[in-house]
């Protein structure tokens, strides 16, 4: 019993000081995830097997982490290594496309497309939001698109902050599509045995009937403001070529052939046997050494703090599922619920969108995959159904506030340092609504699939 309480002490000692942010999130869990290590298994339990559990290092050097045949998931607990190298394998991968303006030329690429219009720069730059989130960080992906539209607005004079709002949530919409859109799918994918297709065709279709009815939402919430906003011929002839935007032509199309050989592995990686954590290496070796002039300006950009920050995380949620704790808490749901099948995916999606719009989607997610796992052994119900919901809930939910998810904290900051600040009012009373309306597509979709 004392060391459940200790365990959870520090795992809501890590949630209060992350949500505070006045300390590096990687620093408090690794501190957290020490404080496991050494009071839970060390001086509680006096468990050296524990602490080697929770480390996982032993995982590495598995061929299963590497190769395997079909689906299988991970049985073991502790550091999810896998996705840690398949999210810096595709970080290294985004750098060397940024440094050769692949981000920059496809925005511009593609206002000029639509004529420089406000309203189909709107409804474009939602769609390239989504689809991009599919298989880049949406956190990336908000960067340079909140960048461009920021400079779009300058020379066309209109105010970003309606099509920054729209780009936010699309992009967490189109996360929640894919295995690698953003980080809790990838943490449930390798935690499951999910691959590509499993998400694309679950959560993908799920979240391509919700991204019609935001395209049109978005539409009619935004279009009063953005509809008189008409770019002049002068402005229009005073725009950059987008080709001015390409700062390395060879490196340019280089980068282009490493994306769209990283989408076709992840989407076969089910069949070649592939795991993610050997996609992201490869991935990110191949850019190291085709672009080997730039290694070291890749290498300082890549966001280490993140990396370190999911190896503390792991740790901590480490000791609630081996002190028992997780277990306890899908008892508790599987109460509440009666044993109810629907109600417990309810539960399930709608606790992980509320909490997701006040805390960060990653701890929580990760928290709650040995739950599902719990609920799916004691109480009959298909893990499948579960896993779903707690990705659309945790990737659609984060959108709801400026601070439920990274994208949306980015975005934000873009917009403010502009000169166009976005207040918690303006953001929630636009964004709030599209997220309920993403979220009621959800339940519906799951009982259709599995129903």
């Amino acid at each position: 019993m004392v060391v459940q309480i200790l365990a959870v002490i520090i795992f809501v000692l890590m949630f209060v000081l992350i949500v505070a942010d006045k300390i590096e999130r990687h620093i408090v869990t690794l501190s957290c995830g020490l404080l496991t290590l050494v009071v839970v298994f060390g001086l509680c339990m006096h468990s050296l097997p524990a602490i080697w559990e929770a480390l996982n290092v032993r995982s590495i050097f598995t061929a299963d982490f590497w190769y395997h045949a079909g689906n299988s998931a991970s049985t073991s607990t502790g550091i999810n290594w896998e996705t840690i190298l398949f999210i810096a394998g595709m970080m290294i991968m985004v750098e060397g496309m940024a440094l050769s303006g692949f981000f920059r030329w496809l925005c511009m690429r593609i206002a000029k497309l639509v004529h420089y219009k406000t309203i189909p720069i709107l409804i474009s730059f939602m769609l390239i939001s989504s689809i991009l989130a599919m298989f880049i960080d949406s956190i990336t992906v908000i960067l340079f698109l909140a960048a461009v539209t920021i400079e779009l607005a300058q020379l066309l004079n209109f105010d970003p902050v309606p099509m920054i709002l729209a780009e936010i949530f699309c992009a967490n919409l189109g996360g929640s599509a894919t295995m690698c859109g953003d980080p809790p799918n990838i943490i449930i994918g390798t935690s499951l045995g999910y691959s590509f297709v499993d998400f694309i065709t679950n959560t993908g279709a799920i979240a391509g009937v919700a991204l019609i009815l935001i395209l049109v939402y978005f539409y009619f919430a935004f279009r009063g403001e953005l509809k008189g906003c008409t770019a002049t011929p002068e402005q229009i002839a005073n725009m950059p070529a987008p080709k001015e935007a390409i700062t390395d032509r060879r490196g340019f199309i280089i980068s282009c052939v490493i994306f769209v050989c990283a989408v076709v592995l992840l989407i076969t990686h089910a069949q070649t046997g592939l795991t993610v954590s050997t996609i992201g290496i490869f991935i990110a070796v191949v850019t190291l050494i085709t672009s080997a002039k730039h290694f070291k300006e890749i290498m300082s950009k890549v966001d280490y703090k993140t990396l370190l920050f999911f190896v503390g995380l792991f740790v901590v949620v480490s000791g609630l599922e081996q002190t028992g704790v997780l277990n306890i808490i899908a008892n508790f749901i599987g109460t509440i619920s009666g044993g109810n099948a629907l109600v417990m995916v309810a539960i399930i999606l709608w606790i992980s969108a509320i909490a997701s719009a006040f805390v960060d989607n990653i701890p929580f997610a990760a928290t709650m995959i040995p739950v599902i796992k719990s609920l799916a052994a004691v109480q009959g119900v298909n893990l499948h159904t579960l896993a779903w919901a707690l990705a659309l809930g945790t990737d659609i939910g984060g959108s709801a506030t400026p601070i439920g998810a990274s994208a949306n904290v980015v975005g934000t900051s873009a917009a403010a340092k502009s000169g166009h600040p976005i207040s918690w009012g303006r953001y929630c009373k636009k964004v709030a609504p599209a997220t309920v309306l993403a979220l009621l597509v959800c339940p519906v979709g799951l009982f259709i699939r599995y129903f």
